[in-house]
């Protein structure tokens, strides 16, 4: 089936995106047909294929391309002192989860909806991000500056910690950005002993 009348690649295919992301984030993976996809966007069900395989390909490059923006994203400074590094992926973590709450959500909600192969790859990306902050953690254990037993156990339980914002921030709340960074620093700082 060819592309509705007036349709555009440039403009379809991100809109294909947006919507899947915000259905599968709101209602579940699961629960969500290609048909609300389409509905949402405004065209027929089979021009949905001219973007993607199928739904399970759908969900993989969204994964993947959450996956990818936030390695691509995250810019770590080696030469600040392991403690002022860690602030800074405090706030970038947070910050992103935040700026991008569905892609979060799915990355860490949806991987059991997966094939193998897919989740394999996804699981790869995610390992990739956790040990840039295992890195940190590294070398602020190196550098005397930070006091942890398990490196690994601390890296996911602080991922955990800062993606949980995602559940309860909201904008015009008590806390400001700032004043939510500045308190998530110091719980950071308190849970390696820095």
């Amino acid at each position: 089936m060819g592309r509705t009348q007036g349709s555009r690649a440039e403009v379809t295919g991100p809109l294909i995106r947006d919507a899947a992301r915000r259905l599968f984030a709101r209602h579940g993976y699961a629960a969500v047909s290609m048909r609300q996809i389409a509905a949402e966007v405004g065209v027929q069900v089979g021009t949905l294929y001219a973007y993607t395989a199928d739904k399970q390909a759908l969900l993989a490059d969204l994964l993947r391309e959450h996956m990818q923006d936030l390695l691509a994203s995250w810019q770590d400074d080696p030469d600040l002192p392991p403690p002022a590094r860690l602030d800074r992926f405090v706030r970038f973590h947070i910050d992103t989860s935040l700026d991008h709450a569905d892609g979060v959500f799915l990355s860490y909600m949806e991987l059991r909806n997966l094939t193998p192969d897919n989740h394999a790859e996804i699981t790869g990306l995610r390992r990739d991000y956790e040990n840039a902050l295992q890195h940190i953690l590294d070398a602020g254990v190196a550098a005397g500056a930070m006091r942890i037993a398990d490196a690994r156990l601390t890296t996911m339980a602080l991922i955990a910690m800062l993606t949980g914002v995602t559940n309860w921030y909201r904008a015009g709340g008590r806390l400001d950005r700032d004043a939510l960074h500045a308190h998530y620093c110091a719980l950071v700082r308190g849970a390696v002993g820095a």
